[in-house]
């Protein structure tokens, strides 16, 4: 394998550890189709994704057994030799393909500098002890310490840990941890306007090892071992299909938008709800996308070209900021529905995104605050009678049914539909059974086979104890 890929790994490590960037963010910039920097052969860059994604998901795991072989306590190993060891390792321990002498040649040329020969024979000893003894690494033990024991062994941070075994017990806590782990298949939902699923699957069938319809959503198609990256794949580039994980496509069901409509998708980031909700529109209607970040709406302007999608008008708007102060129009508008895909901890897409694990914080009243502030300000612009969907891609109930409660307190003209199936909406089974008791949507990876999601649906202008 090149030492590039290898150095590029290495280097997109290291600026994550700087945490300026997130690892989309460094991927748009390293390797995105507008990139300047140059481009890599095809092998080089999965090289590059296994290798990043792969010390990222196991990052405590290989510091336990770095612990273990180093005489250096880590917190005084230099972050970037500590990323080297980390690449090194995961290459002895979960590539097959890659010979041992390779990984650890290759982490030595990593760190060698003239004035510092010394660390490039501390790679060398750490490595070749723990490339044949990382077997026999002590781990802390599930019944003596269970955080710990779990921090280390599935690799996540104790804090995370900690309170997912409050909260759902060691089984259930080590499951999520397996589910979080696992490398999810790429999902897409297909684009109604253009196509159906079963010519979608058709045209796909020879882009990936395996195509399966989604459990839960009747608009996905989850795709394993791509032949291809979605960008090259001739459906795409037609405007048939959206990447998108299941969970992110019921957000639209359970809004579910009807043709003619006004509707606000607030925080629409790529417009991946956007243009799901123009399909159920049939393309009918008006849609204001909105985000704070220009560079988002230059990008969804673009996609929904690509989706042949007319009725989505883009708006530049901090929601931190009451919608009606906002200098257009568009601040006077009032809406059918809206949707409001808010800003949370992500805690629930970690196995698309494991540096997140790293990133996350256990703020929680930071997000709340925001979270609730962001639904006063969209509640401004709905009709009475209108549908306002929250959701956050997060499993965490400060998030989800506590800023829920808050809101509903601060505003009595809005309600819970705690059965959304009947008249106003009707659901799929598979969706409606998602749902609970107090009409709170949720998805769990270990249960479900997708992302961590919230999503709940509230009614202004009506009466709770109206019939």
């Amino acid at each position: 394998m090149p030492i590039d890929a290898r150095q590029t790994a290495l280097s997109v490590l290291n600026q994550l550890e700087q945490g300026r960037h997130t690892l989309d963010r460094l991927w748009e910039e390293r390797l995105g189709v507008e990139s300047d920097a140059p481009k890599m052969a095809k092998r080089d860059m999965a090289l590059v994704y296994v290798l990043v994604y792969g010390v990222l998901r196991w990052r405590n795991r290989l510091d336990q057994i770095i612990a273990h072989f180093s005489n250096t306590p880590l917190r005084k190993i230099r972050p970037r030799v500590l990323n080297v060891l980390r690449l090194a390792l995961f290459q002895i321990i979960y590539l097959d393909r890659i010979p041992v002498s390779a990984a650890v040649n290759c982490a030595v040329n990593q760190v060698k500098r003239p004035k510092s020969v010394w660390i490039g024979r501390f790679v060398n000893g750490v490595l070749r002890a723990a490339s044949t003894g990382y077997t026999q690494t002590p781990f802390p033990d599930y019944k003596k310490n269970p955080v710990d024991a779990l921090a280390a062994r599935k690799s996540f941070p104790r804090w995370m840990v900690k309170r997912w075994l409050k909260r759902f017990g060691l089984n259930q806590t080590v499951a999520l941890c397996d589910a979080i782990n696992t490398i999810p298949p790429i999902t897409v939902r297909f684009n109604s306007l253009l196509t159906t699923r079963q010519k979608l699957m058709q045209a796909l069938q020879d882009e990936a090892q395996e195509i399966q319809i989604t459990h839960y959503s009747s608009y996905g198609i989850s795709l394993e071992h791509p032949r291809r990256s979605v960008p090259e794949m001739k459906a795409f580039k037609s405007g048939w299909f959206q990447v998108q994980d299941e969970a992110a496509q019921l957000s639209a069901l359970l809004l579910n938008p009807q043709p003619g409509e006004t509707v606000l998708d607030a925080c629409a980031g790529l417009g991946g709800k956007t243009g799901h909700i123009a399909a159920l529109m049939q393309n009918r209607g008006v849609i204001v996308a909105t985000d704070y970040n220009k560079a988002k709406l230059r990008k969804l302007e673009d996609e929904m070209a690509r989706l042949q999608i007319s009725i989505v008008t883009s708006h530049f708007h901090n929601l931190a900021k009451p919608w009606k102060t906002a200098a257009t129009h568009r601040a006077k508008m009032q809406f059918d529905r809206i949707l409001l895909d808010a800003p949370c901890s992500g805690l629930g897409v970690l196995r698309r995104n494991p540096d997140a694990k790293w990133r996350a914080k256990p703020d929680w009243k930071h997000y709340q605050n925001r979270q609730l502030r962001f639904l006063e300000h969209v509640a401004q612009a709905l009709k009475p009678g209108g549908v306002l969907v929250y959701t956050v891609c997060s499993m965490e109930p400060e998030e989800n049914e506590a800023v829920i409660e808050k809101f509903l307190k601060r505003k009595p003209e809005f309600y819970c539909e705690k059965k959304p199936d009947g008249p106003t909406i009707e659901l799929p089974d598979s969706v409606r059974k998602l749902v609970d008791q107090n009409g709170y949507l949720r998805t769990f990876p270990h249960h479900h086979n997708m992302d961590g999601f919230f999503a709940v649906r509230l009614m202004k202008g009506v009466s709770q104890d109206q019939p």
